[in-house]
């Protein structure tokens, strides 16, 4: 896998520097054509290649000798690229080719073994490729089987009763199992019910882990209630804003995978008992927990019986139809080898259900579980059934599912930096006629078929905006990962057992606080992480950047910081291979710039940023994506290239966006302009947004205009602002907040817009009284979302002015009378929420909703805090 990976990433190198417009370096033609022949052979091989290693701490030896050799071509490319740029002579033109020459050279002793390799495949092995690979269909499946649930109805309902019934004390529920048994997916079902949500005042949820931070678990539950401290809140700063927030309401809080009882006495305090039946579900693996807990009741989780197991797996395996009659005995073979566990029966059944049945196929991987599930501990014999579907991953994926071990325990994983991520690491094979964002998002959907990821949460689109991965399986990603030196987790806590740096590609380093961070260990080791390509950290302190500043970390593509004031500065860094930066903090020195400094980068991620102006921006011709508080965007200066790659550009005044800018973005998606009173005289830039043919996501932000402007002045900003503004007929979502239109230009401005499929109008984004809708508007219109629009009272629609709307989110709507009736007969709504809105729209709502469910409408779910 770690080969593969490599392989494909030195392919990626040499592309980019074949296609570059500015190229740090020239390859010798001929040189190219049989290096990337040698490894296109390779590539094909590992393709198809079964390793006969079992699950065992031992990596196959011949994929690791195929990936140091691609190693070496990486060391050998890029050492000549970083010492171009340096301007240095250490390594001249005639050394390097000589140097890629000895390279091919072990490439070809590779190659012969592979020859060889495969004349001597058994039989065995090439039955199995025909009928799983070569024959066998691959399918696609439904992505929401994460939260299916078999073999607990009776549970629920218990469990349930315990929550709404019973004495008024605040009482804690733990539900208690073995990793993988179920205990997440229960509490996620109990706390979805509509009846604990109509219940409860407030519900929230909170994840724990072994590694916690109380200040954080305080922090999340407060931001769900849209409650936030300051950002130097202590602990008991934050424990007291959620007391006060709690107190006196019937709430309920789970506090999901907990390991031990110093995580609850931390927080518990601030959780009062306001003798209502507020209640706290606990989930955790140790029974003695529950017991600390002093409880008079907690579950504990049992295996699923023989019926169970089978009806959970044929959901997964076959949806609504039934299991065919030639696989029903061989499928309750492999569902008995699961014992009963709900993750492996889930996970079997994902890989199983990416290929068309095929009995081979199915004895293969019943012969690969019973002989990994003997006479093993639970949590080992789970990860050794689930290692049978990481084993029969198509290649292209193994790398995909690997590098989600970077992620800390119980991590919800934001997809649009992950695609990124995975972009800048180069082991995406590319697909003709396909951005590498769309390979990676396609990537991600077929391990998401196959149950090893999992979605946490959904977009206003309908896409996977949150996911996250099992502990068992991350566990696996780390066991795999490590033992293929594929990324090494430094284990803050037991230094002594990381592995030395120096051999290894991609490093992270985890830690609860900035002193783990930066302990002498972490510090001492770093100076010898040469060969790393990323480096991903928690926290950044002033010891870490200095340790940073004098270690050799050229090579370096990834640099990713998660928590840092400090300011990041290029002036202290040779960091000239960089792909991906992402940091609080960020400086652009201009006087350091030179034409290949930036020569590779392609996505630059900061919250501050300071100095950053077109004469950088067009240094980065590969930039796909870039997110900074403020760009400066000057007419760009003769010979400046147009930026073909970049997709993503937040934010930027509109005062930036003239024409000879907005040209040179052809390809943009996604747009963030913030538009204020120093803007009045450039409104005309927003004629430029209809230039953007490819744009898909438009975010803009509008400062409310100061009460000492005149009211004339008001209507002249916003005659002129409608006069001028352009939306392109690409935009699919469209987020407007306080530009103030009326609502008849809300529906004549964009309710034509063909593809709209999401709507936010947020802060007074629309202004008056009335609101009346007509038929042929907003056609594709999926999403809608109405919040803070203080004038807003009557709103009139029809059913067919909206006729594929599916979502309808209100918030702090006070004056708004009722939800038009015509909403609810909407064929394709599945819900309505709303959040701090006039009791006449709540009630208008729950009429709705019993009118719909009187016509047999069960789908519609209305939602209301």
């Amino acid at each position: 896998m770690a080969a593969y990976a490599a392989l494909v990433s030195v392919m990626h190198i040499i592309d980019q520097i074949e296609h570059h417009p500015r190229p740090p370096i020239s390859l010798h033609k001929l040189q190219v054509e049989s290096l990337t022949e040698k490894i296109a052979f390779l590539q094909e091989f590992l393709e198809g290649y079964k390793s006969h290693v079992v699950y065992s701490s031992e990596a196959d030896a011949l994929e690791m000798r195929i990936a140091d050799a691609a190693y070496a071509a990486e060391d050998a490319i890029e050492s000549h690229i970083m010492d171009q740029i340096h301007g240095g002579e250490r390594i001249c033109s005639v050394d390097f080719y000589q140097g890629l020459q000895r390279v091919m050279e072990d490439m070809d002793s590779l190659n012969k073994e592979v020859i060889e390799i495969k004349e001597r495949m058994v039989v065995q092995h090439q039955l199995h490729r025909s009928s799983s690979i070569s024959g066998g269909t691959l399918r696609s499946s439904s992505t929401g089987k994460n939260t299916t649930m078999v073999g607990f109805n009776d549970v629920l309902l218990e469990i349930m009763d315990k929550l709404t019934r019973g004495e008024l004390d605040r009482h804690i529920i733990p539900i208690v199992g073995m990793g993988g048994i179920g205990k997440t997916t229960l509490a996620r079902n109990l706390y979805a019910k509509p009846l604990i949500i109509e219940h409860f005042d407030i519900c929230a949820w909170a994840t724990i882990s072994q590694e916690y931070d109380t200040r954080e678990i305080l922090s999340d539950i407060l931001s769900q209630f849209k409650k936030e401290g300051r950002g130097g809140s202590t602990e008991n700063e934050l424990g007291e804003m959620l007391y006060k927030h709690l107190w006196g309401r019937r709430y309920l809080i789970v506090m999901d995978d907990m390991w031990s009882i110093e995580a609850s006495d931390k927080v518990k305090f601030f959780f009062p008992d306001n003798k209502n039946g507020s209640r706290i579900m606990i989930t955790t693996r140790l029974s003695n927990l529950a017991f600390q807990l002093t409880v008079s009741y907690n579950f504990q989780m049992q295996f699923l019986d023989e019926d169970e197991s089978w009806n959970l797996f044929c959901k997964i395996v076959f949806g609504k139809d039934d299991c065919p009659i030639e696989l029903e005995k061989i499928g309750k073979k492999i569902v008995k080898n699961c014992k009963g566990l709900p993750l492996s029966i889930v996970v079997i059944g994902g890989l199983l259900t990416k290929y068309e049945g095929t009995r081979e196929f199915w004895e293969y991987t019943l012969e690969n579980i019973t002989s990994s599930a003997i006479n093993l501990e639970d949590d080992v014999r789970c990860l050794q059934i689930l290692y049978t579907s990481f084993k029969e991953l198509p290649m292209h994926l193994k790398p995909c599912f690997l590098y989600m071990g970077i992620f800390q325990e119980d991590k919800k994983i934001r997809v649009s930096q992950l695609i990124k991520l995975w972009v800048a690491e180069g082991f995406l094979k590319p697909i003709n006629g396909k951005s590498l964002e769309v390979v990676a998002e396609e990537y991600l959907m077929e391990l998401i078929d196959r149950n090893l990821i999992l979605v946490d949460k959904l977009g206003s689109n309908g896409n996977t905006k949150l996911c996250k991965i099992h502990d068992l399986l991350r566990d696996l990603c780390l066991r795999e990962a490590q033992k293929q030196k594929f990324l090494c987790v430094m284990k803050l806590r037991n230094l002594s057992s990381t592995p030395s740096l120096n051999t290894e590609r991609r490093i992270i380093i985890h830690g609860r606080t900035p002193e783990e961070c930066d302990s002498p260990q972490v510090l001492n080791a770093l100076q010898f992480a040469s060969l790393a390509r990323s480096l991903i950290v928690q926290y950044m302190s002033i010891d870490f950047d200095r340790a940073l500043q004098s270690a050799d970390l050229r090579f370096l593509r990834v640099f990713k910081v998660e928590n840092s004031g400090l300011l990041f500065s290029f002036t202290e860094y040779d960091l000239y291979n960089l792909r991906y930066m992402s940091t609080k903090c960020l400086d652009f020195p201009y006087s350091r710039l030179q034409a290949n400094f930036y020569w590779n980068l392609q996505t630059l991620q900061s919250d501050i940023s300071f100095g950053v102006m077109d004469s950088e921006i067009s240094m980065m011709p590969l930039l796909r994506h870039a997110r900074l508080n403020d760009h400066s965007l000057p007419d760009p200066l003769n010979g400046q290239i147009v930026l073909e790659n970049l997709q993503t550009l937040s934010s930027v005044s509109i005062s930036k966006c003239r024409e000879k800018v907005v040209e040179r973005f052809p390809n943009l998606k996604t747009l963030r302009i913030n538009c204020g009173e120093s803007d009045s005289l450039s409104l005309h830039c927003f004629r430029n947004l209809g230039l953007l043919h490819r744009l898909e996501h438009l975010k803009c932000d509008f400062v409310p205009l100061s009460f000492r402007n005149t009211h004339s002045f008001k209507k002249t900003f916003q005659r002129l602002l409608l006069q001028y503004i352009a939306f392109p007929h690409s935009l699919k979502k469209l987020t407007l907040s306080g530009s103030q239109f009326y609502w008849e230009d809300i529906t004549t401005k964009i309710g034509p817009l063909p593809h709209l499929q999401v709507l936010k109008l947020e802060m007074n984004a629309a202004a008056g009284a009335d609101w009346v809708t007509d038929e042929g508007k907003f056609r594709s219109l999926k999403f809608l979302l109405i919040r803070s629009s203080d004038d807003f009272v009557n709103w009139m629609t029809d059913n067919t002015h909206f006729p594929r709307l599916e979502h309808l989110r209100l918030r702090y709507m006070d004056k708004l009378k009722e939800i038009p009736w015509g909403i609810g007969e909407i064929p394709t709504l599945e819900s309505i929420k709303l959040f701090h809105c006039s009791s006449s729209a709540v009630m208008s709502a729950k009429r709705i909703l019993e009118e719909q469910e009187e016509l047999g409408n069960e789908g519609l779910r209305l939602v209301i805090k």
